[in-house]
């Protein structure tokens, strides 16, 4: 498929063929779905943890006797059933990511690249290259563009000056296109896409 190509400042600067294999599939909501749940999943910290019975601080020492109490027979203050006791059976370090195959996280960025397609989402940029760092001048190239919450995708690596003026931008995401996600994309109302991404990209999954 054929698409436009613009420039920073809005100005057409030619056109570009898509491949219908990347962008050009049906996109499909159980394959996404399943790849956002695969990535959120992945970056859980996992980190939650309780104290068990032997690492209260409680005295290990037997708090009564065994008989002849009238009560029911217990060992130290550190079983779960006392107040500031151990915890049964609570949660521990782990880890919460599954796995999901290549071939199908390669197709669930196919799926994704090919939603904002669908949606009329993807912008194609010549480049992403500024002269100088400003977060100003950038700022007004976006809202002059109608950009509000954008991702832009860029070649093996990002243009120094347009990674230091997006830093400071809300709502602006810049990525080189080995770390394109499927979360980011979807998180984001624009892609917007270097000629160098798309290269890139076509390169990573074909």
């Amino acid at each position: 498929m054929k698409t436009d190509v613009i420039k920073l400042d809005a100005a057409k600067a030619g056109s570009i063929e898509l491949s219908d294999a990347i962008f050009g599939l049906e996109p499909r909501a159980d394959i996404l779905h399943r790849m956002v749940r695969y990535q959120l999943a992945k970056r859980q910290a996992g980190t939650h943890k309780v104290k068990t019975r032997s690492e209260t601080s409680y005295s290990t020492k037997k708090i009564y006797r065994q008989k002849g109490t009238g009560g029911a027979r217990h060992g130290d203050r550190n079983a779960p059933i006392f107040r500031g006791g151990g915890i049964y059976k609570g949660p521990t370090p782990r880890s919460h990511a599954h796995n999901l195959t290549k071939k199908f996280r390669a197709l669930g960025l196919k799926h994704a690249l090919s939603a904002k397609v669908a949606a009329g989402e993807l912008v194609i940029l010549d480049n992403a290259d500024l002269a100088e760092g400003k977060t100003k001048a950038l700022a007004s190239v976006i809202q002059d563009l109608g950009w509000k919450r954008a991702l832009v995708i860029d070649g093996a690596e990002v243009n120094e000056n347009f990674a230091r003026a997006a830093r400071n931008i809300e709502g602006l995401d810049v990525l080189p296109s080995a770390g394109a996600n499927v979360y980011d994309i979807l998180r984001r109302d624009t892609l917007v896409l270097t000629k160098a991404a798309v290269e890139a990209l076509e390169a990573r999954l074909s």
